[in-house]
C-alpha cells in the first residue's frame, strides 16, 4: 500500500497537511503585533518560562537558539510553582497553548503573587482570563492545533517577545530563512519516497535513544523524543554528551540484541572538538555492543537554521513511524485519560 493511501486511513485529523504548512505557523507568530508596554525591561535580572510540554519544549529550544545571546539568568520552569528567587525583577513568560494546563495556571498565580513581571503565551483559557484580571499583556496563537504540532506558533511568539523587549538583536533575516527552508523541506518530505520516510522504517521495531550536546541540541533530542512518545507511540530516551561519557555509557556493556535500541547521534559542525571525539569513541562501543547507530545532521550554513531544520526532521520522522505502525498520528488517548482523572 502506498503511503498516501496508508495516510488516509490511519490519519484523522489531516496532522499531514499541518506538517507541510508548518512554515505558515511561523509566519503568523513573527508577523504579531506585540503591546509589552507594561513591561519595565530596566528591571529585568532573570527569565522564566513556565510551561509543559510542547510549550515547555519552547523554551528549551530558546535556550540552544539563543545560546551565544542570552544577557540574563535564563530558566524553564515545568512545575505548580515558581522557584523562590523569582520577584518584581523576574520577567515570566507563562505559556500553555490551550490556556488550561494547570501547572501552568498554579505558577502564573504565584508569579502574580511575587509581582513578577509577566506575559502570557496562549490561545485562550484560564491563562487569558486570568491576564485580564490582572492586567498582564497576551500574545494571542492560532487555535486548532494539537499543542505539540503547535511547537512553531510558540517558540517564534517567545522570539518575538524577546526581540520586541530588546533583550536580544533583531531575528528578522534568520526567520525568513527558516521561513523558506520549511517550505522547500515541506514539499520534499511530503512526497510519496523521501528521506524522512526511509528513517521511519529503518527505526520500526526500536527503541529509539536520542543522543546530543548539552546547550546545544538538547532541546532538539527532547523534542525527538516527545514527538516519538506522542505521534508514534512509543518509548523513546535521551541523553546529552558530555554528561552520558560519564554514567550512561557503562550500561552499554550489559546491552543485548533483544533490547532493540537504536541511537539517533544529532550532530552539528560547531560541536566543540573533544565533543566530537566523545561522540566517535562512544559509537564505537555502542556498535561493539551491537546496537545500530543513524547520524543526523543538517547541512544548512546558519547553526540557528540547522536546529530548526532538525526538529522538522524529527517531526516528520516520527509522523511517518505512527503511520507505519498504523496508529493515528493525533490522538493521545492517555494523557485524556490522565487529565479527566486528576
Amino acid at each position: 500500500m502506498k503511503i498516501s493511501e496508508m495516510i488516509k486511513s490511519v490519519d484523522s485529523q489531516n496532522q499531514f497537511e499541518v506538517l507541510k504548512n508548518t512554515y505558515q505557523q511561523i509566519e503568523y507568530s513573527w508577523n504579531l503585533k506585540l503591546n509589552l508596554s507594561q513591561i519595565d525591561t530596566s528591571k529585568i535580572k532573570n527569565v522564566i518560562v513556565t510551561g509543559l510540554g510542547g510549550s515547555a519544549i519552547g523554551g528549551d529550544l530558546l535556550i540552544n537558539f539563543l545560546r551565544d545571546e542570552i544577557k540574563y539568568p535564563y530558566q524553564v520552569n515545568r512545575n505548580y510553582n515558581l522557584p523562590k528567587y523569582a520577584n518584581e525583577n523576574t520577567l515570566v513568560i507563562a505559556s500553555s497553548y490551550s490556556g488550561n494546563t494547570e501547572e501552568t495556571v498554579s505558577a502564573l498565580n504565584d508569579a502574580i503573587k511575587k509581582k513578577c513581571q509577566v506575559v502570557c503565551i496562549t490561545t485562550g483559557g484560564k491563562i487569558e482570563n486570568l491576564a485580564n484580571q490582572n492586567s498582564i499583556p497576551v500574545v494571542k496563537l492560532l487555535k486548532g492545533f494539537q499543542p505539540r504540532y503547535a511547537l512553531y506558533l510558540n517558540f517564534f511568539a517567545l522570539l518575538k517577545i524577546f526581540e520586541s523587549l530588546i533583550l536580544i538583536d533583531k531575528q528578522e533575516k534568520i526567520v525568513q530563512e527558516i521561513i523558506l527552508l520549511l517550505k522547500q523541506k515541506s514539499e520534499i518530505y511530503s512526497k510519496e519516497k523521501n528521506e524522512t520516510l526511509n528513517l521511519a522504517e529503518s527505526l520500526l521495531g526500536h527503541t529509539p535513544i536520542i543522543y546530543a550536546v548539552s546547550d546545544i541540541t538538547s532541546a532538539v533530542a527532547c523534542r525527538f523524543k516527545g514527538q516519538f512518545n506522542e505521534n508514534s507511540k512509543v518509548h523513546a530516551f535521551y541523553n546529552f554528551y558530555p554528561e552520558l561519557d560519564h554514567n550512561e555509557i557503562v550500561g552499554w556493556e550489559s546491552y543485548r540484541s533483544i533490547m532493540n535500541f537504536k541511537v539517533i547521534n544529532l550532530l552539528d559542525e560547531t560541536y566543540n572538538e573533544q565533543i566530537k571525539k566523545r561522540f566517535e569513541i562512544t559509537s564505537k562501543l555502542i556498535k561493539n555492543s551491537g546496537a545500530e547507530i543513524i547520524n543526523l545532521n543538517s547541512s544548512e550554513k546558519n547553526f540557528k537554521v540547522r536546529l530548526i531544520d532538525l526538529i522538522y526532521l524529527g517531526d516528520w520522522i516520527t509522523y511517518y513511524l505512527a503511520i507505519l505502525r498504523n496508529v493515528d498520528p493525533t490522538e493521545i488517548d492517555n494523557i485524556n485519560f490522565l487529565k479527566d482523572n486528576l
